[in-house]
């Protein structure tokens, strides 16, 4: 199955409705932060191919960079994400893969 336009937002509200980021133990959710829509993109081949497991989605936060400070540092997602948050993200990749196959 090729994922639609709608599966992938479907996709992008789970994300961002489930997963957040960790700034002095305030919750900023990805679609608060907009980072949920590009996150879903970047997923999505990888679920329809059955390729995402938590190193897979490991690699992929691992490779966002988020402008902090105006722009002047870019921290990894990943680093913003305590370990809750991404057994979150997993838990959504997870249903979407079994839906998606």
């Amino acid at each position: 199955m090729t994922p639609t336009s709608r599966d992938i937002e479907t996709l992008a509200t789970a994300i961002g409705e489930e997963v957040y980021i960790d700034v002095a133990k305030w919750h900023l959710y990805l679609n608060d932060a907009k980072l949920h829509t590009s996150l879903a993109e970047r997923f999505a081949s990888m679920l329809t191919e059955g390729k995402v497991d938590e190193d897979a989605a490991t690699a992929v936060l691992e490779t966002i960079s988020v402008p902090i400070g105006g722009g002047k540092q870019q921290l990894k997602l990943l680093e913003l994400l305590p370990m809750q948050s991404v057994m979150n993200l997993l838990d959504v990749l997870e249903k979407y893969a079994d839906e998606w196959r």
